[in-house]
């Protein structure tokens, strides 16, 4: 089965701070450990919502395109990894393993994807 894995947006991320080269290294080792054991088929940082937009769909009318930032960071995306996982609980017991540089507060939120 394959699963998204999304981690939640922080304050820091929406202002364009990126991961300081130390987490960037931490998540290195543990993207590296799960490339070799076949667990990641895409692994991706995204940019701030200020460089992002939303279509929005409204019954028949038009599609609305509107400009980031958005407001709701509890709500945004700031990376993504597709990973390969025998279940649910396999992929969660994976990812409680995950990096938590210098004890920062977070959320991931684990889906799968429909086959």
């Amino acid at each position: 089965m394959r699963f998204l894995v999304m981690v939640k947006a922080s304050p820091e991320s929406e202002a364009g701070a990126g991961p300081s080269r130390e987490e960037l290294e931490t998540m290195s080792k543990f993207n590296e450990e799960l490339l070799n054991d076949g667990r990641i088929v895409l692994a991706e940082g995204l940019t701030p919502s200020s460089e992002g937009v939303r279509v929005l769909f409204e019954g028949d009318a038009e599609p609305k395109v509107i400009d980031g930032p958005f407001a709701e960071t509890k709500e945004l995306v700031a990376g993504i990894w597709v990973l390969n996982g025998e279940s649910l609980e396999d992929v969660v017991a994976l990812m409680r393993r995950a990096p938590n540089p210098e004890a920062k507060g977070g959320v991931i939120e684990i889906r799968a994807i429909s086959e």
